[in-house]
């Protein structure tokens, strides 16, 4: 299993964007002292992310592709809950995947796709 790490800057708000908007769970936190950076592991379904508020894990501005199940019921959920500034649109693409393409609040970009 290949467990990708996105860099963030602030916890708070990647929880706000990852659990309460696309509906991750939290996993596990970790910090080595009060006032260090933190590191947290979240998941969906067989999707497991880290993310990382310290200094030269990854580089904001990194790209991931999920696979999803039910890609559209998945997309209706997001768009009921009417985060800021995210709109994400299903696209039929050319290599046969049913996508839409996020980007979270550090400049991260998540595609969910499903294989059609």
């Amino acid at each position: 299993m290949i467990t990708p790490i996105f860099r963030i800057f602030e916890v708070e708000k990647a929880e706000a964007f990852y659990i309460d908007y696309l509906g991750f769970k939290l996993d596990w936190t970790h910090q080595f002292e009060e006032n260090m950076p933190k590191y947290i592991q979240i998941s969906l379904k067989n999707a497991v992310l880290h993310l990382s508020e310290h200094h030269g894990d990854s580089t904001p501005g990194s790209a991931i592709r999920i696979k999803i199940s039910n890609i559209k019921k998945y997309i209706s959920t997001l768009l009921e809950k009417e985060y800021a500034s995210v709109k994400p649109d299903l696209e039929n693409t050319p290599w046969d995947t049913i996508e839409f393409t996020i980007i979270d609040p550090f400049s991260n970009k998540i595609t969910f796709f499903e294989e059609i």
